[in-house]
């Protein structure tokens, strides 16, 4: 999530342009406008949910989800077998519901997870969420170091990983696939023929089951939303209040908006997020916080998510270390629990989700 500075050079990718058949667009008016193709596997697309239904949390590995090792889940442990990794995993997802009342958890993916040995137990995490009736994201991340520059870091793993992946869960219609977290190495042309190309290698996942991050930094989705290739798929956007060091309310809300342009309606926030363990109130006026960025930052967010009928997913629901965690381990082995870190920040997290009345709204 914390981005160090990337390199500027560009790699060659070897990509080459999908021709895609055009979307077969979905009539029920309860989708806002989500276009779906059907697959062309044994399972047909399943209804697509709006944006507004994934009330979602990231689950993340304590180092970030950079990595040049299989993921690690915050509370998990690579030694784990596939029974100890349920185990462990759906007591997690438990209280992301009991605390958050959660119904999405987006995870990261990479091929030394899916491509090697620990894919076995990694799957428990995504098994035990489905079971509890979870929403599951599966995102790519690239790696550390000389590879955290916002390509792929090596295509033909990447697509091994996804095959793997697609072939597993495709036909759970819990599953749904972001091909990649920010693909900021990339111009924003590249990147959308990159995702054409990833929609045409999959056929049979439903287009309603694909997230198409935004360009850059996955900062702004007005690009990828006018590709036609694209059609049918939500989009994901990520937004933070670091991105600028001091911003009034309105201010950020006119930032936000000018990142989604017209397409609200197939957009899920899937990465925003501020302080929650340094006491901040977000349910006070802004002028009045010590960190009055942040709490402007959440509150604009919150209540534009809200507005425009959009998904909002937090970035961390847990994450061991992070000081934007808003829940934290309690228990241990098997028996793990969770409590929450901010109940403001949980405040306006149900408020973006279409629940509650956080004061400021009083």
């Amino acid at each position: 999530m914390f981005r160090s500075a990337r390199r500027a050079a560009r790699r060659a990718t070897g990509l080459t342009r999908t021709v895609l058949a055009a979307a077969v667009a979905l009539s029920s008016s309860a989708l806002i406008g989500l276009a779906s193709v059907p697959a062309t596997g044994a399972e047909s697309a399943a209804a697509a949910l709006t944006p507004a239904q994934f009330h979602g949390v990231n689950w993340a590995d304590p180092r970030d989800n950079y990595a040049d090792d299989p993921v690690v889940l915050s509370g998990l442990s690579l030694s784990d077998d596939y029974a100890t990794t349920y185990a462990r995993a759906s007591r997690v997802i438990a209280g992301f519901r009991k605390n958050l009342q959660a119904n999405t958890v987006r995870l990261p993916v990479n091929p030394y997870t899916v491509n090697g040995s620990a894919w076995h137990a990694y799957r428990a995490v995504i098994d035990a969420a489905t079971a509890h009736g979870f929403n599951v994201v599966l995102s790519y991340w690239e790696g550390t170091g000389a590879r955290k520059d916002g390509f792929v870091d090596d295509l033909p793993a990447f697509w091994r990983m996804w095959s793997t992946v697609t072939e597993s869960y495709q036909r759970n219609p819990l599953v749904y696939f972001e091909p990649m977290n920010e693909p900021h190495g990339y111009t924003a042309e590249a990147w959308a023929d990159l995702a054409a190309q990833w929609i045409g290698a999959y056929p049979s996942v439903p287009r309603n089951r694909i997230f198409v991050s935004g360009s850059g930094y996955n900062d702004s989705v007005v690009g990828v939303c006018a590709d036609h290739r694209l059609d049918g798929t939500y989009l994901s956007l990520h937004h933070y209040g670091f991105w600028k060091q001091s911003a009034t309310y309105d201010q950020w809300v006119a930032d936000l908006k000018a990142r989604i342009g017209d397409c609200a309606s197939r957009t899920v926030a899937d990465e925003f997020g501020a302080p929650m363990t340094t006491g901040l109130d977000y349910d006070q006026p802004a002028s009045a916080a010590a960190n009055p960025n942040s709490v402007a930052f959440i509150q604009a967010d919150t209540d534009t998510f809200r507005a425009l009928h959009m998904g909002a997913v937090y970035w961390p629901g847990l994450r061991t270390g992070d000081t934007y965690s808003i829940q934290t381990l309690t228990g241990s082995g098997t028996r793990l629990g969770l409590a929450t870190t901010n109940a403001s920040g949980a405040d306006r997290l149900a408020w973006a989700w279409g629940k509650g009345h956080p004061a400021t709204e009083g």
